[in-house]
């Protein structure tokens, strides 16, 4: 049963600019393409894994987006893409 789950899994490349200016890739697997927001708390998690354990509850239900808007305004992180990985 595992191997049909993984099999409906793929493989999601999100670039991004990071607090540097630098752009990078981050690959990563999904069911489904992710939203920004779903792109966002994984990049979270992978680049700020400290910040990713915070409470957002202060902008959520206030802002649409509130991790794609934290990474961007807290630190400079940016999503350009999420396309499929070739």
């Amino acid at each position: 049963m595992g191997f049909i789950e993984e099999a409906l899994m793929q493989t999601w490349k999100i670039t991004f600019v990071d607090d540097h200016g630098v752009q990078s890739v981050e690959q990563f697997v999904c069911g489904e393409r992710p939203s920004l927001e779903e792109a966002a708390h994984m990049i979270r998690a992978k680049l700020l894994p400290v910040a990713a354990e915070l409470d957002l509850n202060d902008l959520e239900g206030r802002t649409a987006e509130p991790t794609v808007k934290s990474l961007k305004d807290q630190n400079s992180i940016q999503i350009l893409d999420i396309s499929p990985a070739a």
